[in-house]
């Protein structure tokens, strides 16, 4: 090959790189889109992103989701109230999702009230 020539490819070589490049890193699809590679979870039919929703009554929530559980409020994504009724006015227990409801509450569970009133007197 001539001089001409290497410089020639050298240059068409460094036109292509640049080219190739200034566009830079390829942008993650954000939204509804789901890249296949990520990890994924169903409810459903619906797919979502165990990172940022769960799957509550076949429903996808945000992690932040609450509900009330007599005179409390627990996360659906990591808390279920549970029936209890030991004690009249203690009719409910917050416990740690996958807990059993049938156990006996420990320090870690909360005991909710049916109705929230106070005696007077």
């Amino acid at each position: 090959m001539t001089p001409q020539c290497d410089v020639l490819a050298v240059s068409a070589t460094l036109c292509l790189l640049t080219l190739l490049c200034s566009h830079g890193a390829p942008v993650s699809p954000t939204g509804s889109h789901l890249m296949l590679c990520q990890s994924h979870t169903r409810c459903g039919d619906k797919f979502y992103d165990p990172q940022q929703h769960c799957c509550y009554d076949d429903a996808v929530v945000p992690l932040g989701r609450t509900r009330k559980c007599g005179n409390c409020t627990f996360r659906v994504c990591f808390e279920q109230c549970c029936p209890w009724s030991l004690r009249p006015q203690e009719a409910f227990v917050v416990k740690v999702k996958g807990q059993k409801c049938a156990l006996a509450p420990s320090l870690d569970d909360r005991v909710c009230s049916s109705v929230s009133w106070q005696r007077t007197g």
